[in-house]
């Protein structure tokens, strides 16, 4: 299953140019306060919130409160079965408050958002700003959408004016994914090495060092990777998201019977379908079929799971359909992913599921679609090189596929040794 970075935790930087116009133009903001006090350990929110809403069960603040603790809750744990406890609460709030509640309509963008309803998600957040237009976040849960859907202009500008009116660890978090949107990790890197520097909190810490050790391992740059995931779990040894990523370094290194033990250990914890992808993967490559396997079925299992819970996962099946022998269902679900959302990603699934399907030329206007922004992702460069290939364009297909194996060599432990094999076979020399 393919892997998209999104910057939605808590980063806080001073005086620093984030986020241009899809022309590339700079725009900067003003500083915000001083940093670097360390912010007291709150309790348990949802916790906080459910006792709140028992104190004051028709407090439709309580009630937004409670919703969006659910689905901060459901993305920690990996468990859908928060969603309809969010809804039922969000729902609560705007039937005692119908008109101007930002609060429960930003929480109810933020639901769809959770379960990739990218229209929804767009419909409530600009609802909250009707409400409420000064509130920051709601310009980030409508940037989130619009991004998501493939509005990249709109998507960027909305960053920019959450950054202007509250230039925080969200709004820099987001800024920094734009940037690496368009190809630009060196400014994305920036924006989290500053974000680290002034993290208020241990969470916020964690966050921006996975951060930065994806945004490294993206990049090729191993060491740097490992060093990040490593001083992640120094502070917190149990976060999950800091162990797969190590497991990522160790599998690139070679080390396969240590990220072996990774995956494994994070799997049993949490079942995450694109943990299971990575760790089957790998299994395969280290001549483990029958384990691999038994991680596919949990894969389609788990999506099982999160559509009954109303989480569309069209775009993520696609992929990991096309790459696991089920070449129809990968273009069904393409097919539908791209007609919900015209995004980057939602182009390069609807390349890749045609092309597996044997359907190259018809591929390849979606696989370059894909490359619109500038994205410096491997994966991306290696589907346009391989159906390229495919159609006879041997001398773009080469110049894909090195790229691929320059942005990063390790970019797939599937597909990595079959980038390099298809450059041989086409005279290239990596």
């Amino acid at each position: 299953m393919a892997r998209r970075s999104t910057r939605v935790a808590a980063l806080s930087l001073v005086g620093l140019v984030v986020v241009g116009s899809a022309t590339g133009a700079l725009m900067s903001v003003d500083p915000p306060a001083p940093a670097g006090r360390t912010a007291p350990v709150a309790a348990d929110p949802l916790a906080r919130a459910e006792r709140r809403v028992r104190e004051a069960p028709g407090d439709w603040r309580t009630l937004a409160d409670l919703g969006l603790a659910y689905v901060e809750r459901a993305r920690a744990t990996g468990d859908p079965g928060y969603y309809p406890r969010a809804q039922t609460a969000l729902e609560r709030s705007v039937a005692v408050r119908a008109a101007d509640n930002a609060p429960a309509e930003l929480g109810l963008a933020a639901l769809a958002a959770a379960r990739h309803d990218f229209p929804t998600a767009l419909r409530h957040a600009d609802s909250a700003l009707a409400a409420d237009g000064y509130l920051a976040a709601a310009h980030g849960a409508r940037a989130d959408a619009l991004i998501e859907l493939g509005r990249y202009d709109e998507g960027f500008a909305a960053v920019q004016r959450m950054v202007d009116l509250r230039p925080d660890a969200s709004s820099f978090a987001r800024a920094s994914y734009t940037w690496e949107l368009r190809g630009d990790p060196g400014r994305a890197r920036a924006a989290l090495e500053r974000a680290l520097a002034a993290a208020p909190d241990a969470a916020t810490t964690t966050f921006a060092l996975y951060q930065l050790g994806e945004l490294a391992f993206g990049t090729g740059d191993l060491d740097h990777a490992g060093r990040r995931f490593d001083e992640g779990l120094a502070r917190a040894p149990q976060d999950v998201t800091l162990q797969i990523g190590r497991a990522r370094v160790l599998a690139a290194r070679g080390q396969t019977t240590r990220a072996l033990a990774d995956y494994a250990a994070v799997v049993n914890r949490l079942p995450n379908p694109a943990y299971l992808a990575e760790y089957g993967d790998l299994l395969t490559a280290h001549g483990e079929p029958g384990k691999a396997r038994a991680q596919y079925d949990l894969v389609r299992a788990g999506q099982r799971l999160l559509g009954a819970q109303g989480v569309n996962t069209d775009l993520e099946l696609a992929l990991f359909d096309a790459d696991h022998d089920a070449a129809p269902a990968a273009l069904e679900a393409a097919r539908a992913a791209y007609a919900a959302r015209k995004s980057v990603f939602a182009a390069d699934a609807l390349g890749w599921a045609l092309h597996v399907n044997g359907r190259s030329a018809e591929a390849l206007p979606y696989a370059r679609e894909a490359q619109r922004l500038g994205t410096r992702s491997a994966l991306l460069a290696y589907h346009l090189g391989v159906i390229e290939a495919a159609t006879g364009d041997r001398e773009h297909a080469r110049t894909h596929l090195e790229t691929a194996l320059t942005i990063n060599p390790h970019f797939s432990v599937a597909h990595a040794p079959r980038a390099r094999a298809a450059l041989a076979n086409l005279g290239g020399d990596r």
